[in-house]
C-alpha cells in the first residue's frame, strides 16, 4: 500500500522526537547517578573497607573489592565501642528526649498559634533566635549552671530541656509545629468549645491527634540528631560507662593500644592505620541504625516535610 508523503514526514518526525526523549532522559540518569555517587562514596567507603583485611588496607591496588573479605572487624569494633552498653545508652537518650521535644514543643507551639498574651512576639522571636545561635556559645554558662545542679555526669543535661521545649535544636521543632497550626482551621477549636471541651481537652482530643505528619518528621529529625549528637555527652557525660556511641569513636585509640598489630615500635598512628578496617566498622555501626529508620519512615518522612509548609 502506498504511503503519503504526510505519513511518512509524521512518523520520521515522530522516531526522531522519540529518540531525544531517549537521549534527555539516558543524560539526566547519568547525571543523577554521578550526583548520587558524591553523596553515597563516603558511605560506600567505609562499607567496602570494613571488610577489608590488613593485607588488602596495605595493597594499594585494591580500591573498591576486597580481595581477601573478614568479619573479623566487626568483631573487634563492637568489643572497641562496647556495644552492649553504648548502644542501650544511645537508645535511651535518643528516645526520652525525642519524646520529650514531641510532647514539649508541640504545645509551646500551639500557644504561640492560638493564644494572644502579652510578649508574645518577644517570646517567639526568642525561639527564633535559639536557632540562630550555635549550642557551643551557650556552653560555658550552661555547664556551671548544670554543675550547680550536680547533673554532670548524669543524662540530665540532655533530657530534662527537651521537657520544656528547649535542648538539642528545640526552637526549629517549636517553629516546625507552629507552620502546621497556622494551616489548621480555627472552626476546629470552636467545634470543640461547643462540644464542652476546654483548652487542655481540645489540644489533647483534637489537635495533637491531627500532627501525624509534622509528628513524624520532627520524630525522625530529632532521633537523628539526638543519636549522631557529640558535642553536649562529651561535655556532661565524663564516666566511660555511660558514653554513648559517637563518644566512643575517638576513645578506640585506647582499645588499639591493646592490641597486637604485628609491630614491635610502631607509633599509635600507625596502628590506627592498620586498623582502618575496625574503625570503618565502628562507624558503620553507629549509623546503621539510622539508615535503618530512614528506610522505613523515607516516604513519610517526604510526605510530611511536605505537608508543613517548609518547602512552600
Amino acid at each position: 500500500m502506498k504511503q503519503w508523503p504526510s505519513q511518512s514526514f509524521s512518523r520520521r518526525a515522530s522516531r526522531r522526537k522519540t529518540i531525544k526523549n531517549i537521549g534527555a532522559k539516558l543524560i539526566l540518569y547519568l547525571m543523577l547517578i554521578g550526583l548520587a555517587f558524591v553523596f553515597l562514596q563516603p558511605f560506600i567507603y567505609m562499607l567496602v573497607n570494613s571488610f577489608k583485611t590488613y593485607t588488602d588496607v596495605m595493597n594499594m591496588s585494591i580500591k573498591w573489592v576486597p580481595r581477601e573479605g573478614t568479619l573479623e572487624n566487626w568483631k573487634l569494633a563492637a568489643e572497641a565501642i562496647n556495644l552492649d552498653t553504648t548502644f542501650f545508652n544511645s537508645l535511651l537518650v535518643t528516645l526520652v528526649s525525642t519524646f520529650g521535644h514531641l510532647l514539649s514543643c508541640s504545645f509551646v507551639a500551639y500557644g504561640f498559634t492560638r493564644f494572644r498574651f502579652p510578649g508574645r512576639a518577644l517570646l517567639f522571636g526568642c525561639v527564633i533566635f535559639s536557632i540562630v545561635v550555635p549550642i557551643q556559645t551557650l556552653s560555658v554558662p550552661l555547664y556551671m549552671l548544670y554543675s550547680n545542679l550536680d547533673w554532670i555526669g548524669t543524662y540530665l543535661p540532655m533530657i530534662v530541656p527537651t521537657f520544656v521545649a528547649m535542648g538539642l535544636n528545640g526552637g526549629i521543632f517549636v517553629f516546625l509545629f507552629r507552620q502546621y497550626y497556622l494551616s489548621l482551621p480555627s472552626s476546629l477549636e470552636e467545634a470543640a468549645a461547643l462540644d464542652g471541651c476546654n483548652e487542655y481537652s481540645t489540644y489533647f482530643r483534637i489537635i495533637l491527634p491531627s500532627t501525624g505528619s509534622t509528628m513524624l518528621v520532627a520524630f525522625v529529625l530529632s532521633c537523628a540528631w539526638h543519636w549522631n549528637d557529640y558535642f553536649e555527652p562529651g561535655m556532661y557525660i565524663n564516666n566511660t560507662k555511660k558514653y554513648l556511641l559517637p563518644q566512643m569513636l575517638p576513645s578506640m585509640y585506647d582499645f588499639f593500644e591493646k592490641l597486637d598489630v604485628n609491630t614491635t615500635q610502631e607509633s599509635l598512628e600507625m596502628a590506627m592505620k592498620y586498623h582502618t578496617g575496625v574503625i570503618m566498622a565502628a562507624t558503620l555501626i553507629c549509623v546503621i541504625p539510622l539508615l535503618v529508620m530512614f528506610l522505613f519512615l523515607n516516604n513519610k518522612f517526604i510526605q510530611g516535610i511536605e505537608r508543613t509548609g517548609l518547602v512552600e
